[in-house]
């Protein structure tokens, strides 16, 4: 077989992949938001720096977690899991400098405390009214002293 039968081969067999890729994504997102209460949800995994750290994915709330799965990612099982006791909202903010770029667009920049630190995620206006309205929906005999 001559060279460029080889290399349209090559490429015919990348197509492929891409598609398959492309197409696994797209059953994934819908298998994750097949019970509904996902929406688009950033996290910061690198805290430290100038903007940078962002990752974009789909935040699902899951009884009493809330479940983070980074988008371009086949697993099936979230990257990362907040349990609603352990996560209090502590503020927002605008996204500035190389984070609008990193962003979602209009998405605000929401700090949260935890036993592990601080988490920042990235959210629209309107799932930041459900993150607060669910984390204040503790079930009775929760300590809300805390």
């Amino acid at each position: 077989m001559a060279w460029w039968q080889w290399l349209l081969d090559i490429a015919g067999a990348l197509l492929l992949l891409a598609l398959a890729y492309g197409v696994a994504l797209v059953l994934r997102r819908r298998v994750i938001g097949r019970h509904g209460g996902t929406f688009e949800l950033s996290h910061r995994v690198r805290p430290h720096g100038d903007g940078r750290g962002w990752v974009l994915g789909l935040g699902r709330y899951t009884g009493d977690s809330l479940e983070w799965f980074r988008v371009f990612s086949l697993s099936p099982r979230p990257r990362r899991s907040w349990p609603r006791d352990d996560l209090s909202y502590d503020g927002q903010r605008e996204a500035v400098g190389a984070e609008q770029l990193s962003l979602y667009p209009d998405h605000l920049v929401i700090r949260c405390q935890s036993p592990q630190g601080e988490v920042e995620l990235a959210m629209s206006g309107s799932s930041l009214t459900g993150l607060q309205a669910w984390l204040e929906a503790r079930p009775p005999g929760t300590d809300w002293n805390r």
